[in-house]
């Protein structure tokens, strides 16, 4: 079968040698050049020109079409595809005027052959690159940094064959084309790229941008708002209240959950270290006041406020406000906004939001729903909306003018002071590091071991050395070792200093990844840095520009696949097939810093399904899964129960369920993590008593459970726990042969 880029070759070929000389209308006197003057004509229409200055003669003519400048289109197609910048469509390639100088030198080279063709097309705002013809537009759109969908004033399209040069006027037209996705033309050093980004994830977030093939002009695209309920001031969008098609009587307290645990956002807080001994904590529609309760009893201040189970109890400010699935229960609109307006007035520090998100339609409607204004009424007469998961970080972040910070599928955080939300997100990307062992024996350091045992720790952390008001016992540290250096240096003759180093190197690591994601929502001003975290900065890096410049380096790489598959089959740890790496969630932070970022852009808008303990990075898509085995660790063959995929192009999120008699099934676990998880020798030593008695060796056949128990009953194996033994009722011939191969595999790997 030809390959696409193999077809484009033929087609370039034959459009090459179909054009002869007799009737090219290069020879056509008739084709005036190319002037101001006839520029002018009906909205849309076309006029072919030649910018010959003279008829052509037949040499000159078959001299152009043997220039070497002109690359074959299977080349064109390739630096395409390439390049790091540009919008790329399965026709067409189209790319901002200001990062030209970004291209392939292909594509730079191949664009210049054109525009010395059109003086003209200076000032043109896009260059598009047909993919299948050797054509070039230039398109311009004068309001394209100051309109959020900016319509098309004019092209200029060139063909470099027949240096044809057509022009379309668009300029009187009521329904011109406009732009959607602007931030996809410009590279991401564009001064407006996260301006343009933000709204197109707020569009994506309200379904703005489905069904693209209907928004491409100004009518449809307006039609699009009006249907939506929808308006965009400059680049922000307002949505306005949903009118309800009829009213009914809404029973919202029934949709309380009686708890006996902790619920999962509030979990999520206290999990997070939000919670400190003189912390004040608030639930805003409390339900039946199970979060109240506990809170209480775990020694915080705790109250909270309910319409319909606690109308009396004030609304007092907190630390801490929990917002916990209470806007999705509410049918109003106005009401919806109006709590998340309440409950962030009375935070504080920080509030917590959480939803109900839909995940596939199926999650929409069940038995006995009724659709009612922008939710469903359940067959027990609540309401309920479902967020999809990009939408309720979108609704939040307009309500409240913030930028809220998921913590889970479904939760996230809005933080009052912006250090402490930077601090938080730098802290989601730090590696867990363990202080280094004791290799020698050293009078001086047992002697004031448990006093340097807080500058270990601190160094531990932060992988520096602390400023003296960074660590309590600085004072006494110094008094007896004269400053924290040389308290440091008696460390380093107790201890082995490349484990030191590698602590350095992997906060190092941490604090890149954490900057580079900071790019998607734009770099926070060193001032909004905690003073730790820009201590960090300046002795890891130098100064923080040094550091958002190996931020945005390594940011760039994330896009380019092939990049990211090197990286996934040089880990060392993780299970390899040809389209993805499988790594246990314990083992995340111990994967090169790229698989990080590139994990880090579908987590940090979405978050990560909460019971998800396995991470699918794709490599032949920009995608990643989280999955959850629920028998992890006591299984030696764990089925796998929900998949929960995450497009980095789109943020689109898809959920399948594996609930069934036949799910996949989990072999070589112990590739999945990393030497220090508790379970990997265990794991280890039965993958290789599978392995010698070639169980693994057909990895499709044992893809599911239905292929793994028949792979063993051929194999007269069976598995009790993590013991691998013959079935009692072998045959003795049987066992015999068995037996036999086991010997030759083991022979063979020898």
């Amino acid at each position: 079968m030809q390959s696409k880029w193999c077809r484009t070759a033929i087609r370039w070929e034959k459009y090459r040698h179909r054009l002869s000389p007799n009737n090219s209308p290069l020879l056509n006197s008739a084709h005036s050049s190319f002037s101001e003057s006839n520029r002018l004509g009906t909205p849309g229409q076309m006029k072919s020109l030649s910018i010959f200055p003279h008829t052509p003669t037949l040499s000159e003519h078959q001299q152009y079409l043997q220039d070497p400048v002109l690359p074959q289109m299977n080349e064109i197609a390739i630096a395409i595809q390439d390049s790091c910048v540009g919008k790329k469509l399965p026709e067409a390639f189209y790319v901002h005027v200001s990062a030209l100088s970004e291209l392939p030198p292909k594509l730079q080279e191949y664009e210049g052959s054109a525009r010395k063709v059109v003086p003209q097309a200076h000032g043109a705002t896009l260059v598009k690159f047909s993919v299948m013809e050797p054509k070039i537009s230039y398109l311009f759109y004068p309001s394209f940094d100051t309109d959020p969908h900016p319509a098309l004033k004019a092209s200029i399209q060139v063909d470099l064959i027949t240096f044809m040069v057509s022009y379309r006027d668009y300029s009187t037209s009521t329904n011109p084309p406009i732009l959607h996705r602007k931030e996809t033309f410009v590279s991401s050093t564009y001064p407006l790229y996260q301006q343009f980004a933000h709204l197109t994830q707020t569009e994506e977030a309200l379904g703005l941008l489905k069904k693209a093939n209907t928004i491409g002009t100004r009518k449809g695209w307006e039609e699009r708002l009006r249907a939506r309920h929808v308006e965009i001031h400059g680049h922000h969008v307002i949505q306005h209240e949903i009118p309800l098609a009829n009213t009914r009587q809404i029973e919202r307290h029934k949709a309380a959950i009686i708890r006996h645990d902790l619920s999962r956002p509030v979990r999520t807080a206290l999990e997070a270290g939000f919670f400190t001994p003189d912390t004040t904590f608030f639930d805003y529609g409390c339900g039946h006041g199970g979060d109240v309760a506990r809170i209480r009893q775990k020694g915080f201040t705790s109250s909270g406020w309910d319409p319909y189970y606690a109308p009396g109890s004030p609304q007092v400010p907190a630390d801490i406000v929990n917002l916990g699935y209470v806007i999705n229960v509410i049918e109003d609109p106005s009401e919806r906004r109006q709590a998340l307006i309440n409950a962030w007035k009375l935070a504080e520090k920080v509030l917590i939001v959480s939803a109900q998100v839909s995940l596939d339609e199926g999650d929409r409607r069940g038995k006995g729903t009724i659709a009612y204004g922008d939710g469903i009424v359940t067959a027990r007469n609540t309401f309920q909306k479902y967020f999809e998961p990009q939408e309720l970080k979108a609704y939040i972040d307009q309500v409240l003018g913030v930028d809220a910070i998921p913590g889970g599928l479904g939760i996230y955080f809005v933080f009052r002071d912006e250090i402490q939300a930077q601090s938080f997100r730098a802290s989601r990307f730090r590696s867990r590091m363990t202080t280094p062992r004791i290799r020698v024996k050293l009078k001086r350091f047992e002697n004031y071991r448990k006093l340097l045992t807080p500058l270990m720790e601190f160094v531990t952390e932060r992988g520096r050395l602390p400023k003296k008001e960074e660590l309590p016992e600085a004072a006494e540290i110094c008094a007896e070792f004269i400053s924290i250096k040389r308290a440091y240096d008696v460390i380093l003759q107790a201890t082995d200093p490349e484990e030191w180093e590698a602590i350095a190197r992997k906060r190092r690591q941490d604090m890149m990844v954490y900057l580079a994601l900071s790019h998607f929502d734009g770099i926070p001003k060193l001032k909004d840095l905690a003073p730790s975290v820009q201590m960090d900065i300046k002795v890891l890096f130098g100064s923080y520009k040094q550091a958002c410049l190996e931020a945005e380096g390594m940011l760039y790489s994330v896009g380019d696949l092939a990049s990211i598959a090197q990286c996934c089959q040089q880990s060392p740890i993780g299970k390899k097939s040809a389209n993805s790496l499988l790594v246990h969630i314990s083992a995340l932070e111990h994967l090169d810093p790229l698989l990080r970022l590139y994990e880090g852009c579908a987590s940090r808008t979405i978050g990560r399904m909460q019971e998800a303990n396995v991470i699918q990075i794709h490599t032949q898509s920009p995608k990643i899964s989280y999955l959850y085995y629920p028998d992890f660790d006591t299984d030696p063959h764990p089925a796998l129960l929900t998949k929960m995929t995450i497009d980095l192009q789109d943020l689109h999120v898809s959920y399948r369920d594996y609930d069934s008699d036949d799910p996949p099934v989990l072999h070589q676990k112990e590739s999945l993590v990393t030497r220090e998880y508790p379970l990997y020798e265990k794991f280890a030593r039965l993958t290789r008593q599978e392995q010698d008695w070639g169980l693994l060796d057909d990895e499709r056949q044992i893809k599911y459970r239905s292929g793994w128990l028949k792979c063993l009953a051929d194999n007269c194996a069976t598995l009790r726990g993590y013991q691998l033994s013959r079935r009692p009722d072998t045959d003795p011939y049987r066992l015999k042969v068995l037996r036999s191969q086991v010997r030759q595999r083991r022979q063979q790997l020898d």
